[in-house]
């Protein structure tokens, strides 16, 4: 009964949305915003750039939201614009590395000491290429499938970059807890 109740109000949402209603935009706008702020900010890593992103993903929400087919949920379909739209910002700026680091591929144990404060500085320092696919992989969700999509290069390019990414993590976090 909670589920239809809440599905209830979101096709409520959605058509008042639909029918460019601004109390339904800003509801919608205020129940998503800080989740796909945190999506855009992961990605770009910048709080300018972010709020683009953010604004220029809403935009795309609005005019788009006809599109909406509830085949999954609201929150699924506004990330994966908001997504999109981060990496159309990233596209200005070279995304993968030419250069091979030399990364330490072996297993690290890791003490008490790691902090998510820890894991998120050392993600901040992969290159756009590593960072983005491993965030849309392994803290978004997406497939190697469908990142490749995204990103316009193949499956195999982001399994390797996702490898390389890990791997640079791992010595990243080594070197903090090193310090």
């Amino acid at each position: 009964m909670i589920f239809s109740q809440r599905q209830g109000s979101i096709e409520n949402l959605v058509q008042g949305c639909l029918n460019n209603n601004r109390h339904a935009q800003k509801k919608l706008f205020d129940l998503y915003k800080d989740a796909m702020y945190t999506v855009v900010y992961r990605i770009l890593r910048n709080e300018p750039l972010a709020a683009d992103a953010l604004q220029e993903g809403f935009i795309q929400v609005f005019s788009g939201i006809g599109n909406f087919r509830f085949e999954a949920t609201l929150g699924s379909w506004i990330k994966t614009i908001m997504v999109r739209s981060a990496l159309k910002i990233l596209r200005n700026e070279p995304l993968f590395d030419t250069h091979e680091p030399e990364v330490n591929q072996v297993a690290i144990e890791w003490d008490t000491n790691l902090t998510g404060e820890m894991l998120d500085k050392a993600i901040a320092c992969l290159s756009n290429g590593y960072r983005t696919v491993f965030l849309l992989i392994e803290v978004e969700g997406y497939s190697h499938a469908e990142v490749a999509e995204m990103l316009g290069i193949s499956p195999g390019t982001s399994k390797s970059q996702l490898s390389r990414a890990k791997a640079i993590l791992q010595q990243t976090l080594k070197d903090f807890m090193n310090s």
